[in-house]
Parts: structure tokens; C-alpha cells; sequence
């Protein structure tokens, strides 16, 4: 089954700043623990870029990039099912539900709970 490119996947080169990520990463683990409760599988994925030369000139130490980081609800089988992000100025959830071809559903950053009952209802509607 081919995946549907996600918000989380574009946004995936964006770079933040350290502060941005640390509170994208908050948001996130308030997710990712509501949907443990669950019993919904997750993980997140945090990507560091470290140049280490540009134009044929190596840089001494080398310059360390964050982009956004984004959660990874699957299934049992290791199917993925949902990608959620936090928007860039908003602050609100980003969720992408794969399985259900919706490519982008804003959240808001004080409801989490509603991120997890997205994507429960994108599991049992797959099932149905």
C-alpha cells in the first residue's frame, strides 16, 4: 500500500530552532502518551542536519540544524496510520490520517485528546 505524502513530510525541511523543537517535542509527548493509553503504538522522529562543508570547504565545526519533529502513530502490524506535527505559528496539532487519505486536519495546541480520538476513528473506520 503506497503512503499519502503527509503534512509531516512536507514540513519535514523546515528548520526550527532549538527552543521550537523543545516545545513542538512537549506537545507531542502529551499525544504520544494519550494514544500509549490507548494502546495505540508511536514513535517520534526527531532529525539533526549537520553540514560539515559547503562548496568543496570543509567548516571546522560544522553547522547543526533541527527540523520539525513529528509523531508516528502505527498500527500492531508496523503500519503507519497517522503523522502529527504542530504548526509553525499556531501551535496547533498538524494530523495527517494515512490510512484515511486526510492530508491535513488542524487541532487545537489545548486539545490533544482530539488528535488521539482522530486517529482512533481513522482505526476503526480502516477496520470497518
Amino acid at each position: 500500500m503506497a503512503k499519502l505524502a503527509s503534512k509531516a513530510e512536507e514540513r519535514a525541511e523546515e528548520a526550527i530552532s532549538d527552543e521550537t523543537a523543545e516545545k513542538h517535542d512537549r506537545a507531542l509527548g502529551v499525544v504520544q502518551r494519550l494514544l500509549n493509553a490507548k494502546g495505540v503504538p508511536s514513535y517520534a522522529v526527531h532529525t539533526i542536519v549537520l553540514k560539515l562543508s559547503e562548496g568543496g570547504k570543509p567548516w571546522a565545526l560544522g553547522q547543526c540544524t533541527r527540523r520539525v519533529p513529528h509523531l508516528i502513530a502505527h498500527k500492531r502490524d508496523g503500519r503507519e496510520v497517522a503523522s502529527v506535527t504542530v504548526g509553525p505559528r499556531s501551535g496547533c496539532y498538524v494530523v495527517s490520517l494515512l490510512t484515511v487519505g486526510v492530508a491535513a486536519q488542524l487541532v487545537n495546541a489545548d486539545q490533544p485528546h482530539a488528535v488521539v480520538d482522530l486517529i482512533l476513528a481513522a482505526l476503526s473506520e480502516e477496520r470497518a
